[in-house]
């Protein structure tokens, strides 16, 4: 399965309460991600909480954006990506 770096801008900062709240947001946007075959595998949130960069995994990206697109999430950039290990090389 492709894997995908998912550039995301929030204006307003990104806001998941740290609750049953916001485990519950997390649940959903995971439960909308499977209608699309789409894995969320983990994001990096930068200090100020104003943009995302979430690795997924999926089919195409096209079914990355339906996916944010189920989850009202914004998407400003889709790039497939592979892993480089520099422990490949020890």
């Amino acid at each position: 399965m492709p894997r995908y770096l998912v550039e995301r801008t929030f204006p307003e900062g990104l806001i998941i309460p740290m609750n049953d709240e916001g485990a519950a947001t997390c649940r959903t946007v995971v439960a909308n991600n499977a209608e699309e075959l789409v894995t969320w595998v983990h994001s990096y949130v930068t200090p100020d909480k104003s943009k995302t960069f979430c690795i997924y995994d999926g089919p195409t990206p096209e079914a990355v954006r339906r996916a944010a697109s189920r989850n009202n999430l914004p998407v400003d950039s889709i790039t497939e990506v592979s892993v480089l290990d520099p422990y490949f090389y020890k």
